[in-house]
């Protein structure tokens, strides 16, 4: 692999679970010095990893153990970058610089005849051949940030653990097989903001959940769609060929497919249209919806290992038809350890209560999120901050909710 590596270490020692090492670090495009963002990181081998952020910035937090094993960086279209991680220790510089993929990839395919929707069609029927069919657990970051009208009102974030017995298809796609156990939660004042309820008052968590059309089997195969579906041009990723196939009628899909198992790697869907639902005296009239969803391989098997979903809302007058403000949730949840088959499992009485995390009590616990693997801050993230803090320290805030 040919990636030139200019890496900065930052150490940090724990000592309340152990003794643990931190890497920080950014990576970037090599030619054109772009950051990387969502690149995955993560020890070879190993169940545990994080993402970087929209800067392609990360905080890596680990078991000291793991001091002599290899580092691993992922990105699609790009070569793996691998490296011990004792020697990235020593270095002084702050930045990854990754290069693309030099295989060299045809523009049009001419190696096999195989149509964007018969290679989907083989991926979504191999689910249960890549994806785990024993019992397995997930430790997870989730976070999401209400904003109105260009103002950031509110944030949330949780440590969960995550259970699920199996990827087999389920008979009701809508309803959660998945249990969920909260293991930490720190939120703003902001949630209760007069304009909280035109966001919903469910568990937000829980819909994320619902959102990953793999475990639940949301994307229909008929022969429509199949003929809507795309071949693009072949990509590359964790050194594997990889197809790509899109749909853009009536929405957008993009996924990403293993060329040796067809596994499914990533997935990318966009929506936008009207909207007629209605709170309190208010109308919604358009909705736009995008998301991301990555997968992971552990083990010889594909694991979530992160979603990403932005909605947007414009309310009206109802009476009037006369424009209010728009409000967007952004939701986020990464995986930073993989657990199959585990000794124990989460049981009726820890499970997450099925109404929204903001009213689940939990008490602020800075030592543990100080130590916890999650989305490094980013200049968005600053402006958020900003807009909460207006009301008071957030650190404050997290103490008196």
């Amino acid at each position: 692999m040919r990636v030139l590596l200019l890496f900065a270490a930052s150490l940090l020692f724990f000592g309340a679970n152990g003794q643990k090492l931190t890497l920080s670090a950014r990576v970037l495009d090599n030619e054109t010095q772009e950051p990387l963002t969502y690149a995955s990181i993560g020890i070879k081998g190993k169940p545990i990893g994080t993402i970087s952020n929209l800067n392609g910035e990360f905080d890596f937090h680990f078991p000291a153990e793991y001091r002599n094993e290899l580092l691993i960086i992922s990105m699609i279209g790009y070569e793996n970058f691998e490296a011990p991680i004792w020697s990235l220790l020593e270095n002084d510089t702050k930045m990854i610089l990754m290069s693309k993929s030099t295989t060299v990839l045809p523009e049009i395919v001419v190696t096999d005849s195989l149509t964007g929707g018969e290679i989907l069609q083989v991926a979504l029927a191999r689910v249960d051949q890549n994806f785990p069919m024993q019992p397995f657990m997930l430790d997870g970051f989730y976070r999401d940030v209400k904003k109105v009208g260009g103002t950031y009102i509110s944030l949330l974030e949780a440590a969960v653990k995550i259970f699920d017995e199996n990827y087999a298809e389920p008979r009701n796609k809508s309803k959660l097989r998945e249990r969920v156990k909260l293991v930490e939660v720190r939120k703003s004042l902001g949630y209760d903001n007069k304009f909280t309820t035109y966001f919903g008052q469910r568990n937000l968590l829980e819909d994320l959940l619902l959102h990953n059309n793999i475990r639940y089997r949301q994307i229909d195969v008929d022969d429509e769609f199949l003929s809507s579906i795309v071949r693009e041009k072949d990509s590359f990723y964790n050194d594997q060929e990889i197809y790509v196939v899109s749909n853009t009628k009536d929405f957008f899909l993009q996924v990403y497919i293993n060329k040796a198992d067809y596994s499914i790697l990533h997935l990318e869907f966009e929506i936008s249209g009207d909207s007629q639902e209605k709170r309190k005296n208010l109308v919604s009239k358009f909705v736009s919806f995008k998301k991301s969803i990555d997968f992971k391989r552990y083990d010889g098997k594909m694991y979530l290992n992160y979603i990403t979903v932005t909605s947007k809302e414009r309310w009206y007058e109802a009476s009037t038809d006369q424009f209010k403000f728009e409000t967007e949730l952004v939701q986020h949840l990464l995986i930073n350890h993989v657990l199959p088959n585990p000794l124990s499992r989460i049981g009726t009485t820890e499970k997450m209560r099925n109404y929204g995390l903001q009213y689940q009590d939990y008490p602020y616990n800075k030592k543990f999120w100080d130590e916890y693997n999650v989305i490094k801050e980013t200049p968005i993230d600053r402006k958020v901050l900003d807009d909460l803090e207006k009301i008071a320290p957030l650190e404050k805030q997290f103490e008196n909710n």
